[in-house]
């Protein structure tokens, strides 16, 4: 079966012609007539699962496929870099319509392959005319992690602010819970109710995109809008609410944030010296390999990320993606056709579907995948039942609208001169304000 399969991928794919969309011409294939792949990943925390992956299909297929990954916060510029080389990369990301006006000349057009006529949702896809030169690959959930083995001993105290974390549905009653948590650390036996919030440059991704898509999310949707050339930053009070609750009760001090990064605080957590963690599905697999980790996986869960908007109690996850292939139309057309067959192998052999699911973790959003095909680590299952629940309002993934990596690294540093103490909020959203319409004409010029 899947011998005939790799037969109709070849059929499909060698009528696809790469379409030339820069200044230079294409490399001509490799002198056997084969092609290879190079990918370049952005989730450093994915590095050996992408490697191990391609070690797989190479020994399988005999076809070259090379795997580099771009260090935490710096895709773009190794993007920029690398798509120059002779050897660029023939497989690469975008994270959306923003990230494809930025990489367009270099986007081959995808809408004649079988991956994109098996995503489920073909709107998710980033198109342009009736090209399609982005194609979603995983569909991803973000919240706050938490231990519920913490949280059960906490609910067990005399005096404590609710009794189970059905009573935990907006901002007011997280804050009253943290706060009475942090009061009684000793009691729980932990360092702080947060992991400590990363800010060291490169590693804040977590705020200044994760974050910060809450206020953008529901201005837009205040505003029936998905993209806005300026935005009034109308709800930067409760995205403060829920950053100073981070801060003021995480295990590390204010003026040592500036030098933690993501893996310091995914161990904080796996070490159980915190009870919670803002993060993604994806942190899981961060969290198993952490030495001496004591978190359950019966025990570790999500909470939506409450701020203090109205009506917050019916908020889901923020559920979406800005993970989406796209194939370099420089590329020799022998190397665009091996990258849509390793693409399309990964995604609908049963090798490669098991490689997805088991080893990246990935909710795939292809017809190719039934519910048995779904992962079963515990975040992820977390993810798919709050899709599942009809009560809660998913929050979109917003922050590929988002300008440019120089506003999110600009507003990150914002965002640490606060928290130290050495700017004033007003200021912060002054400036993201202004950065936000700036950066916006600069892609409109």
């Amino acid at each position: 079966m899947i011998r005939r399969k790799l037969v109709s991928l070849l059929l499909a794919t060698t009528m696809i012609a790469g379409v030339v969309t820069g200044c230079g011409e294409k490399e001509e294939g490799s002198a056997d007539g084969k092609g290879s792949v190079y990918y370049l990943s952005f989730k450093p925390e994915q590095t050996d699962q992408w490697k191990a992956i391609a070690a797989k299909y190479t020994e399988q297929t005999g076809i070259e496929v090379k795997v580099q990954t771009a260090a935490s916060g710096t895709y773009e510029q190794t993007l920029k870099s690398e798509i120059a080389k002779k050897d660029a990369p023939t497989l690469f990301q975008i994270n959306g319509p923003v990230g494809y006006q930025s990489w367009k000349d270099y986007c081959m057009d995808l809408s004649g392959t079988n991956l994109y006529s098996w995503l489920k949702d073909k709107d998710m896809a980033v198109t342009d005319g009736d090209g399609v030169y982005g194609i979603p690959y995983v569909v991803e959930g973000y919240g706050i992690i938490y231990n519920q083995e913490i949280m059960d001993k906490y609910f067990a105290l005399d005096g404590a602010k609710a009794a189970s974390m059905d009573e935990i549905n907006n901002f007011a009653k997280l804050k009253e819970v943290v706060e009475d948590m942090t009061a009684r650390k000793d009691d729980l036996g932990i360092d702080g109710v947060f992991a400590s919030t990363s800010f060291t440059p490169g590693e804040d991704w977590r705020w200044q995109t994760h974050l910060m898509n809450l206020p953008v999310y529901y201005e837009y949707k205040d505003d029936s809008v998905t993209d806005k050339q300026e935005i009034e930053f109308k709800y930067n009070q409760e995205y403060k609410n829920i950053l100073d609750l981070y801060v003021n009760n995480s295990c590390t001090k204010p003026s040592m944030l500036g030098s933690k990064t993501v893996e310091n605080s995914m161990s904080e957590f796996a070490l159980g010296k915190v009870a919670m963690i803002q993060n993604g599905n994806w942190a899981w697999g961060d969290i198993k390999k952490v030495s001496g980790n004591v978190v359950k996986e019966d025990k570790i869960k999500f909470l939506p990320i409450y701020t203090g908007i109205s009506g917050e109690e019916s908020q889901g996850l923020c559920i979406g993606t800005e993970n989406f292939f796209s194939v370099n139309s420089e590329a020799s057309k022998e190397d665009q056709e091996e990258t849509i067959k390793f693409v399309e192998w990964l995604f609908n052999s049963d090798e490669g579907k098991k490689a997805v699911t088991n080893e990246l973790g990935f909710i795939a959003p292809f017809n190719t995948f039934e519910d048995a095909d779904n992962p079963t680590d515990p975040l992820a299952k977390e993810v798919i039942r709050y899709m599942d629940n009809e009560s809660l309002t998913s929050v979109s993934w917003n922050f590929t609208s988002f300008p440019s990596q120089t506003f999110k690294d600009d507003y990150g540093a914002s965002l640490l001169e606060y928290i130290t103490g050495n700017k004033e909020w007003d200021n912060v959203v002054e400036d993201c304000k202004a950065e936000w319409k700036s950066e916006k004409e600069a892609i409109a010029e």
